[in-house]
């Protein structure tokens, strides 16, 4: 009776445990799916997870922001409104402008920025800083002045801060255009040289990503498909538009994926319904990653060829540099497009990097490129610079952030520059590289403009 007994015990204790195991399993899922929270070792290797530096003291932050959620381009006369038979899920806001859920997540960015800076000892609780302390500044579009006031808002919600912003409203303020400020015809042959050097490859093994596009949209249903506006996706159509005092541009497959993509990922941020967010269709993360890689390669295309970084991101580059030396400022925010924060970084050399759990990989929305100037016990200075961005769940979900459920921090390696403990640049090497890609655009002015003229001379 006893061993029966026994068996009985060991059949319910076995079976107990494997609901455990399940029920542990399935919580995990669920809090991996639903936030950051990553093991020792992957923190190690793949990211920091915080933006602190152990044994060293703050000084100094400058953030370059990228927008959060907006509205896509969408209804009467636009291609997106003729390319699917599909309806798009109903904004909050008008085209192009922040939507209420990307402002609810930049003052939570914000919050988390706050509780950071407190925890630093940068700034006081409830800080209320004195004149020049804080800057916002931000482009003269609805959707960066509106990410610039809710971030401010999460960051000092009793200081009613300011928002700068220099050009007129719904114009492109130069500092954040990412406008060609120089063109030549030597310079432009070379620059598309070195573009399709770069990215042709790239550009080719797209097939598969336009294919789901396609499909997840049912373009071939669609008015401009029957109309033949729209015709079949291709990897060999596109081609570079250079021209003065505008933003390099394209045409082909590409852009017209590029817009697609662009709405689709938007729209999977907004709509909590995943298979409505897909039109109806059921997609995995990893087609969803397909879907945002067709707009990285595209901004990678335009504005990331060492070439073309130099030329657009050197006002920014400009003002980053302004800000990082400014003495009695603490904190700069900086708030434009991720045609900023990528020509930025291909301005300063940065290394090849991709971001995890983020289905776009480059320059995720509401991200920030965060520079920061510490010091050690000894008084010697040093910068880290570090690209911050909430979690695809964390923007689906609306997630609460704090100093235990953060945004990821990933630390940006730039090449040929060594660090030092905890990941951090010497200052003045890190400041000698700000300058190098600064003087990039004198080079290239230099070196074009002897060129012209010694054809013309010739």
């Amino acid at each position: 009776m006893s061993k029966k007994i026994s068996k009985n015990s060991y059949r319910i204790l076995s079976a107990i445990l494997a609901v455990l195991l399940v029920g542990v399993m399935a919580v995990q899922c669920v809090y991996w799916a639903g936030g950051f929270k990553p093991k020792k070792e992957d923190s190690e290797t793949i990211y920091r997870g915080s933006l602190t530096r152990m044994g060293y003291t703050l000084d100094r932050v400058v953030v370059l922001s990228r927008h959060n959620i907006r509205s896509p381009l969408v209804g009467g006369g636009s291609l997106l409104g003729d390319i699917t038979p599909n309806e798009w899920v109903e904004w909050s806001s008008d085209p192009s402008e922040l939507s209420v859920r990307g402002g609810v997540l930049e003052t939570e960015m914000g919050e988390f920025f706050r509780k950071w800076l407190e925890a630093e000892g940068l700034f006081e609780k409830n800080e209320k800083p004195a004149k020049n302390e804080v800057r916002f500044y931000a482009n003269s579009k609805q959707r960066t002045i509106a990410t610039a006031r809710f971030f401010s808002a999460g960051l000092l919600p009793t200081a009613n801060a300011k928002v700068e912003y220099k050009v007129e409203y719904d114009k492109m303020d130069p500092v954040f255009n990412p406008q060609l400020t120089f063109v030549s015809n030597a310079y432009n042959s070379d620059a598309e040289k070195q573009v399709w050097e770069l990215y042709t490859d790239t550009v080719n093994k797209l097939s598969d990503n336009y294919s789901l596009l396609a499909n997840v949209i049912d373009m071939e249903e669609s008015v401009a498909w029957r109309e033949g506006t729209v015709t079949e996706l291709r990897t060999d159509d596109t081609k570079l538009k250079l021209e003065l005092n505008a933003e390099p541009a394209m045409t082909g497959s590409l852009k017209t994926a590029c817009s697609v993509s662009d709405a689709l990922i938007l729209q999977y941020y907004e709509e909590p319904d995943e298979e409505k967010a897909a039109f109806g269709h059921e997609l995995t993360q990893e087609q969803w990653e397909q879907i945002a890689e067709i707009k990285d390669v595209y901004g990678d295309v335009l504005f990331t060829a060492p070439l073309i970084a130099s030329n657009v991101a050197h006002p920014l580059l400009q003002e980053i540099q302004k800000e990082m030396r400014t003495t009695d400022r603490k904190f700069t925010f900086l708030c434009g497009h991720d045609s900023n924060v990528g020509s930025v970084l291909a301005a300063l050399k940065a290394e090849d990097y991709t971001l995890p759990y983020s289905i776009e990989k480059k320059t995720p929305i509401g991200c920030k490129l965060v520079f920061c100037r510490w010091h050690d016990e000894n008084g010697k200075s040093y910068c880290s610079l570090d690209l911050v961005y909430q979690t695809t769940q964390q923007l689906r979900n609306v997630t609460l952030l704090d100093l235990n459920e953060s945004p990821i921090a990933v630390p940006i390696k730039l090449s040929g520059l060594s660090t030092v403990d905890e990941g951090l640049y010497e200052e003045d090497a890190f400041m000698a590289r700000l300058q190098e890609a600064i003087s990039e655009y004198d080079a290239i002015l230099e070196k074009y403009t002897s060129e012209e003229e010694n054809k013309k001379a010739a």
